[in-house]
């Protein structure tokens, strides 16, 4: 993500907004025991907890917003649950998990020769290059699982466990369950999702005002800002310049990174209902465009190594491209998208990383 200094104002911190809990009690599904110790968790969020050894467990401090409820625990399938939290505390009842089914194979272990040049792309693109990123460890890179396509040259990753991340930069330690990581170096095309979960570091005061101040850079013009705004419709007092970009298949191009494209950018800013829109869901909200969205955000200024189309009269804002590969993107409360698929960011957002990730609960210090 995009990085700037700026001035910020301390006030009152987001935690005056209304707090729920979730309770529940997790059993095995074969013989009705409880299951102790599970890791119980809102996927993406500061908020998780363990089972007791009655299998119980209580969830505190939920902020009203739409979640994926999580149960890991070794042995078992990893249990997913999506969730609303409105203005009540929500008991889950009794919640059955399935025993793994183990097949035991003869296994021959051979190192692999590049397994450490797979490492060094998947960090640099995962974590990314910021000096976020700089502040950044992953704690436990043997988790980690890599297959490199030769015809394709696609690298791709798992992991197998969870993967403990260690964030300095903004005073985080993740826990992150990679399911999925493709990256096409031809066409410096990244995905990755999977699960996570957050907790505070430890620090002294000076260190904690210190990471407050680096979660707000982190936040302004971010996606999760950017949809946050669109839900209030406040995109304009809060520094979101919305445009089109009409885009045409270059016949010239013939490879790389640049002149791939025909464009063109609309001067008229675009209105919140000619991208937003509401849907038949609670908490759930859409944008789209037949063309692409060209969103600035006019108070950061651009990173010289986040590329990005610009005419000459656009200034330095922070800037990015929304492609969309489906009609629609879908986004929660919390400013979460939940068919990334549907998305291709480029420029600022295109070049965020888990270095400057926020967990979904996360509410910026208010002026």
């Amino acid at each position: 993500m995009s990085r700037l200094s700026f001035l910020l104002l301390l006030l009152l911190p987001g935690a005056c907004f209304a707090q729920f809990k979730i309770t529940g009690k997790v059993i095995n599904m074969t013989d009705t025991k409880p299951v102790t110790n599970a890791s119980v968790f809102l996927n993406n969020a500061q908020v998780g907890s363990t089972t007791t050894d009655d299998g119980t467990f209580t969830l505190r401090n939920v902020k009203p917003g739409k979640y994926d409820f999580i149960i890991s625990v070794v042995g078992f399938e990893t249990y997913t649950y999506s969730i609303q939290i409105n203005s009540t505390d929500v008991n889950l009842g009794t919640i059955s998990i399935i025993p793994k089914t183990f097949q035991l194979n003869e296994v021959k272990i051979r190192p692999d020769p590049n397994r450490e040049k797979y490492y060094a792309i998947f960090r640099r693109q995962f974590l990314g290059t910021s000096e976020n990123a700089a502040q950044c460890k992953i704690l436990n890179s043997d988790v980690l699982d890599f297959d490199y396509d030769e015809d394709t040259h696609i690298l791709k990753a798992t992991s197998h466990d969870f993967m403990e991340i260690e964030n300095r930069a903004l005073g985080y330690r993740i826990k992150y369950k990679l399911t999925n990581f493709s990256y096409t170096n031809s066409i410096q095309l990244l995905y990755y999702e999977g699960m996570s979960s957050f907790e505070d570091l430890k620090g002294s005061d000076k260190q904690k005002r210190k990471w407050n101040k680096q979660r707000q850079f982190a936040y302004l013009g971010s996606p999760m800002h950017f949809y946050r705004s669109a839900i209030k419709g406040t995109l304009e007092s809060e520094n979101f310049v919305v445009r089109r970009l009409i885009r045409k298949p270059n016949p010239a191009y013939h490879g790389g990174l640049n002149n791939r494209y025909l464009q063109s950018l609309v001067n008229t800013p675009l209105q919140r209902p000619e991208f937003f829109m509401l849907t038949d869901q609670e908490g759930l909200y859409a944008i789209g465009c037949t063309d692409c969205l060209y969103v600035m955000y006019t108070k950061k200024t651009q990173d010289p190594a986040s590329n990005v189309y610009k005419p000459i009269d656009m200034g330095d804002n922070a800037t990015t491209i929304i492609a969309f590969d489906e009609p629609h993107a879908f986004f929660d409360s919390n400013g979460i998208v939940t068919n990334p698929h549907a998305v291709i960011y480029e420029g600022d957002w295109g070049s965020s990383r888990v270095a400057e990730m926020l967990p979904v609960d996360y509410e910026p210090v208010k002026k």
